[in-house]
């Protein structure tokens, strides 16, 4: 899986918010806001193809939790990101 690359993220009144490039006419009545982690996980995986395996390694890797949170927790923000569209 891969993000859209016509999704980017923007810092507007402090809060990253996801936004649509080249959209006029897009929906802005739902907002998507990335919190740490998940804005870490957006610069990590943006321009690559990747696994929700791929994604728990590097929490792993990162916050050193045990895998078994990290694949939860890996899948809960890939199905936001594909409830949105984004993915």
């Amino acid at each position: 899986m891969r993000i859209n690359p016509n999704y980017k993220v923007r810092q507007i009144g402090g809060e990253n918010i996801v936004t649509v490039q080249g959209n006029l006419n897009g929906n802005m009545t739902k907002i998507i806001s990335l919190n740490p982690t998940a804005l870490l996980l957006w610069n990590e995986f943006s321009d690559k193809d990747f696994t929700c395996e791929d994604v728990a390694d590097f929490l792993v890797n990162t916050y050193h939790i045990a895998f078994e949170q990290a694949i939860a927790d890996s899948t809960r923000w890939v199905e936001k990101m594909r409830s949105c569209g984004i993915i």
